[in-house]
């Protein structure tokens, strides 16, 4: 059941600030199972579940719905797309790949000037934004503002796929893993309260965790990610970061935020006492709404559990399906040891 909402969920449109269609699943699935659904102004999920026992720590899990992708800027009087990226996105992925444009999900390519008038310089260099353009196949700018005006928004257009020994490939692994893990938790029986949060616009700055932590104000919070792996052949160890099949990854800091040291203790702890394979980051980088939240109000204890993904920000990410079940095995023991704190 996991995968098959994980993969659902990859498969939907996203990109930071058009969450929309991600946050419409969530509700509808989730709706069942909690006593209380909102959305703040800034368009994350908030939904309140009873546990067996009230009282005691209050307790926030979080996961981002957003995806990194492209922005419309101008529309040229041929008829191609101008862009900017939403999101951390290597320029050096986009030339050739599909996407799905505006409301429409107008099918496009990211084009560049042809080969024959590359330059010997240029051929050393990674081709700029203002280089690049999306061509949807309209024979006029009039033609393509017909459907297409500045502002919208283009997705990859991926196909999910299991390949390999065990592996997924998609978009938008970084955090539907997350979403899909407190999906399947908040259909359970749950030992405490719980608030879950699937937050906005983190791809481009935490944006949403920040006023979800100011309103629920909680006193500890799970965040659940995916995190690059980037343990590539010929790559020395101590830049790996981490690698797919091995395991959740428990961070003790990454680059916006040094976890609170108990609640990775307990992390480890829990993992090794209950035979969960886990791992750590070789490599401190990247940076998740743990850090947002940690900072909201009088501050917060954060801990984090994270998928490695290969590839991430591209428009074929890779994980390890049993790094996510195992995620969410160590979610649930993670709440169940919060329930007893005092």
């Amino acid at each position: 059941m996991l995968i098959d909402t994980l993969k659902e969920l990859c498969a939907l449109p996203g990109v930071s600030s058009h969450e929309d269609a991600v946050r419409d699943y969530l509700r509808a699935q989730a709706a069942p199972y909690v006593e209380r659904i909102r959305t703040d102004a800034m368009g994350n999920l908030i939904l309140e579940k009873k546990g067996a026992v009230p009282g005691g720590k209050k307790l926030m899990l979080a996961a981002h719905m957003d995806e990194v992708g492209l922005m419309i800027h101008t529309i040229t009087d041929e008829g191609y797309l101008k862009f900017d990226t939403v999101g951390g996105i290597d320029r050096r992925v986009l030339i050739g790949k599909r996407v799905l444009v505006g409301e429409e999900r107008l099918p496009g390519v990211i084009g560049l000037k042809a080969y024959h008038l590359t330059t010997a310089e240029e051929e050393k260099k990674v081709p700029k934004l203002k280089d690049l353009y999306i061509d949807i196949g309209a024979k006029s700018g009039e033609e393509a503002k017909a459907h297409v005006t500045s502002g919208d928004v283009a997705v990859f257009d991926s196909d999910v796929l299991e390949f390999g020994h065990g592996l997924l490939k998609a978009k938008a692994i970084d955090d539907r893993v997350g979403c899909a893990v407190m999906l399947e938790l908040l259909k359970e029986e749950l030992p405490m309260d719980c608030t879950f949060v699937f937050t906005v616009q983190e791809e481009v700055g935490t944006r949403g965790a920040f006023g979800a932590a100011f309103s629920v104000t909680p006193d500890i919070a799970l965040v659940l990610e995916g995190t690059t792996a980037a343990d590539l052949p010929d790559m020395a160890d101590h830049l790996k970061v981490c690698s797919p099949g091995r395991g959740p990854v428990i961070p003790y800091m990454d680059g916006g935020t040094v976890y609170d040291r108990g609640l990775f203790e307990l992390l480890r702890t829990l993992a090794q006492d209950n035979q969960i394979p886990w791992q750590t980051k070789e490599y401190i980088s990247g940076g998740t709404d743990a850090g947002a939240i940690q900072r909201s109000k009088e501050g917060v204890r954060v801990a984090a559990i994270s998928a490695a993904v290969r590839y991430l920000h591209t428009p074929s990410s890779v994980a390890s399906l049993e790094d996510c079940r195992l995620i969410l095995d160590l979610a649930r023991l993670f709440v169940k040891a919060v329930s007893t704190m005092e």
